[in-house]
């Protein structure tokens, strides 16, 4: 709300609404007299320490304002400030007059009664002096020790409930004097937390946590050192003296900026040691209360906001976390020494504290921007960090930050679907192999961005969690260190991929094995085929021509001698065939296969083997047709022979496979190229057989040993084609599919 109206005096008579806002001591102490005078059932008042024992009662007009207000009207009188044991005696005596309840940390100073409200200046100070003056028994309006900048003045009705509404908060939250007052007497500790967001508050409640404290230890960064040398450091000095207290203990990163304050603390008898890897925020705990900041307080800077609790569940937390770290920190006399001898001992740490170890470990792996190398020494090192969080981390490393991760580890079953699962959902970034267990020391050993080394030994692998498992850990950034242990990494990682290249050999050894076995069993079988009826044939000529020289003079008529020379022939043909295709599989395979390339017209080739292949069905229950779009020239330049070749191959393969039905042959043009697709009736195509159609020796028949696809597709790609096979939509039968590029 913009306050409009600034004035030297307030017109008591103007009943119109109206804020004011009053800068005279004399005007905003008659203003608080009008209201009490006017105040009917009630009158509330809210105020800090220092106003409070200023106004009301060391203003005499004023307390007899209020005590004629109670008397005579009946009006409630009720108070809130925060009861300390410095102004214990005063709240007393406005005890025997007013309704008086404590709350902590009381900021502000307002009154309000029911039809009116005054709000004075936060800085309210006696002009005296700094300490808590005694109440004035005064009996002007002008007390000389008092001196009110300003205030705010209001009968604005909705103004007026929302202050009585924010007091009736207040008052429901604050406790009652006497308890409050009991405790204190009593010694009873009141808990709280709370923050503070005022530097010289935050300076002046640090310095009364460590003026009353027995014990306190504290962990800062760097820079907070120096922040806490300039500002508490006569404290401190002032309390070793006191032969109660029990030390004062400091870690901190000592480097060579902080060094000087460091000898100054160890010079007076302040502990001190060196941690490499501090915790995120700084802190102090004393025997009593805890006060912690988040900021780095670099170059001694102020802290602008303080956490500040004596609740024993987190003095106790900030204490074990101290005596954690304390625990691993280096001595910092060792460390002065090694800064000033040039040495780097920074680089390596050993941390004896599992917990700490698992703490670094996380924070290594959130910190990673390029790489992470991982080993795992057994499977059950994995299962316990894949549970702590750590395979978790590499996912969101590889996935979010675009980090490689490389991880090596033994092979298990048990391991096998999440192994699986990570190279399936990570692609490159995410990156297994498979090491034997060794007998040797077990250690896993994690390596980021080529920086860092962390090595955790495996002290007991039965056990469930990290913190029982793992055993000395070693921490270090020294390059030459870590680049040594990522030489060792690369090595086993090299080892892992001719391991792997060595099985794949051995597995396509044992797969040509295997091939090679089928082809001598198929091929012989084959061979076989065609020699037994040319061998029976032959026998029978042989014989009816002996009997017909000799014997009994019987010989063949034509007919029944040119059917036996046409078993001759077909299975001579079968011979020449297997022949071919051998030859022509070694050609392909010593890249020695010849194309006589020319101009020819592909619907006359596919006519002419269509009406070949036609004429020698034996099967008429087998119907063979060519179809083609009209009005097309299919010109291309092909070898003519390797063309007919791969034509009559997949007629062949579909009258093989093909008892009864259609096989039609169909040319078309799609896109310059001349498209022939050859689809049957037969039974299809096995679904195992499928993905590897056109490989060597890859067959369902008993007929044939499975090359003649293989030199189908090798001829079609050098022609600068494409082949395909699919079984057909309507689920009976497949379709072989070839494309040749046409002569513009």
């Amino acid at each position: 709300m913009n306050i409009a109206v600034v004035v030297s005096h307030v017109n008591m008579n103007n009943n119109h609404s109206r804020i004011e806002v009053l800068h005279s001591t004399e005007v905003i102490i008659d203003t608080y007299l009008h209201i009490l005078r006017n105040a009917d059932r009630r009158w509330n008042y809210f105020a800090d320490v220092r106003t409070l024992s200023i106004a009301p009662f060391s203003i005499e007009p004023i307390k007899r304002a209020m005590l004629d207000a109670r008397k005579t009207r009946g009006t409630i009188l009720r108070f809130i400030t925060e009861i300390t044991k410095d102004n214990i005696s005063y709240c007393k005596q406005i005890m025997e007059n007013v309704e008086l309840r404590h709350l902590d940390g009381v900021k502000g100073n307002f009154g309000v009664s029911d039809t009116e409200y005054i709000a004075i200046s936060a800085t309210l100070t006696p002009t005296a002096a700094d300490d808590i003056p005694e109440p004035a028994s005064t009996t002007t309006a002008t007390n000389t020790r008092t001196s009110i900048p300003h205030a705010v003045y209001s009968n604005v009705k909705e103004d007026v409930q929302q202050q009585q509404y924010i007091f009736e908060i207040l008052w429901n939250k604050a406790t009652v004097a006497e308890q409050r007052i009991r405790e204190i007497h009593e010694g009873i500790v009141h808990y709280q937390t709370r923050i503070i967001e005022d530097s010289q508050e935050i300076i002046k409640e640090i310095s009364r946590l460590t003026a009353s404290s027995n014990e306190l230890y504290t962990c800062l960064t760097p820079g907070g050192i120096q922040y806490s040398y300039n500002y508490f450091f006569h404290i401190k000095k002032k309390l070793l003296h006191n032969q109660k207290h029990k030390g004062i203990k400091y870690i901190s990163n000592i480097d060579k900026d902080n060094l000087e304050v460091v000898k100054i603390l160890l010079d007076v008898g302040i502990q001190v040691r060196h941690v490499k890897n501090l915790p995120p925020m700084s802190f102090g705990v004393s025997d009593k209360e805890i006060a912690a900041t988040i900021e780095k307080m670099e170059g001694g800077r102020m802290v602008q906001s303080l956490l500040l609790s004596n609740e024993r569940v987190y003095v106790n937390h900030f204490k074990s976390i101290f005596e954690e770290l304390w625990e691993n920190g280096i001595d910092a006399e060792h460390r002065i020494k090694d800064i000033e001898a040039g040495a780097h001992l920074e680089d390596i740490e050993v941390i004896q504290s599992s917990s700490r170890a698992r703490e670094l470990y996380l924070s290594l792996l959130k910190s990673a921007t390029k790489e992470v190398l991982l080993v795992f020494a057994t499977t059950g090192a994995f299962v316990r960090q894949e549970k702590l969080g750590v395979i978790k981390l590499c996912k969101e490393a590889a996935k979010e930050r675009n980090v490689s991760v490389r991880i090596l580890m033994p092979p298990d079953n048990t391991t096998q679907q999440t192994v699986h699962n990570l190279r399936l959902n990570h692609g490159e970034n995410m990156n297994i192999r498979y090491i034997g267990v060794t007998s040797s020391t077990k250690a896993t050993m994690l390596f980021v961005d080529r920086k860092v080394s962390l090595v955790m030994e495996l002290r007991d692998d039965s056990k469930a969690t990290f913190d029982e498992a793992v055993g000395l850990s070693t921490y270090s950034n020294s390059r030459s260190g870590v680049l040594s242990y990522v030489s060792i990494f690369e090595n086993l990682w090299m080892q892992t991929e001719l391991y792997e290249q060595v099985k794949k050999a051995n597995e396509r050894l044992k797969e040509h094995d295997k091939q090679q076995q089928e082809f001598i069993n198929v091929a012989a079988h084959e061979l076989r085929s065609p020699v037994q009826p040319i061998l029976g044939v032959a026998e029978i000529l042989r014989s009816r021509k002996r009997q017909g020289d000799g014997i009994h003079n019987k010989s063949l008529n034509v007919d029944e001698e040119y059917k036996l020379l046409d078993i001759i022939v077909k299975n001579a043909k079968k011979l020449l065939l297997l022949e071919d295709n051998i030859l022509d599989v070694a050609r392909i395979e010593n890249k020695s296969l010849m194309l006589n390339i020319e101009e020819s017209d592909l619907d006359n080739l596919i006519a002419t083997v269509v009406q070949d292949t036609r004429d020698q069905i034996d099967n008429s229950r087998i119907k063979l047709q060519y179809n083609k779009t009209e009005g097309i020239i299919f010109l291309v330049r092909a070898d003519k022979p390797r063309l007919v070749q791969v034509i009559s191959n997949l007629l062949s393969n579909s009258i093989k496979f093909t008892k009864e039905g259609m096989i039609s042959v169909n040319l078309e043009k799609k896109e310059n190229q001349a498209v022939v697709a050859v689809k049957d009736t037969g039974h299809g195509i096995s679904a195992d057989i499928l993905p590897k159609l056109f490989s060597k020796f890859t067959t369902k028949s008993e007929q044939g040993v499975g090359l003649g696809l293989f030199i189908c597709k090798t001829i079609v790609e050098a022609h600068g084609g494409t082949i395909w096979a699919e079984n057909n939509k309507e689920g009976k039968g497949a379709t072989f599919t070839f494309r040749l590029p046409l002569e513009c």
